[in-house]
């Protein structure tokens, strides 16, 4: 009887933990800056909490076989945007945003 009142306590306790933890998809910018070897990365928080965010971004570049990515995270202000990080190309051209997401979890 103890085994099952501590596998029904777990999975409740799990349970409870990736309800409350679940992560959303939120609105993000990944923006290839003028010179073309720098990109910003910019996500929106359009939680009514402050949360904890991450954003994903991949770019093509003009040398072949050369897909620079970057993942940023950091606590971003309920209803705010703001600049996640910087990704630089060294010395490759970027093209285009090739693959991108972003959420964040309260």
């Amino acid at each position: 009887m103890a085994v099952r009142s501590a596998i029904y306590c777990f999975a409740w306790v799990t349970g409870f933990l990736s309800a409350s933890a679940a992560a959303e998809t939120v609105p993000f910018k990944c923006i290839i800056l003028p010179g073309e070897e720098v990109a910003s990365i910019m996500v929106t928080n359009s939680l009514k909490a402050d949360a904890s965010c991450m954003v994903n971004c991949r770019f093509s570049t003009t040398r072949y076989n050369n897909n620079p990515q970057i993942t940023c995270a950091k606590p971003v202000p309920a209803g705010k945007e703001v600049e996640m990080c910087l990704l630089t190309s060294h010395e490759d051209k970027m093209v285009k945003l090739t693959d991108g997401y972003a959420e964040c979890t309260r």
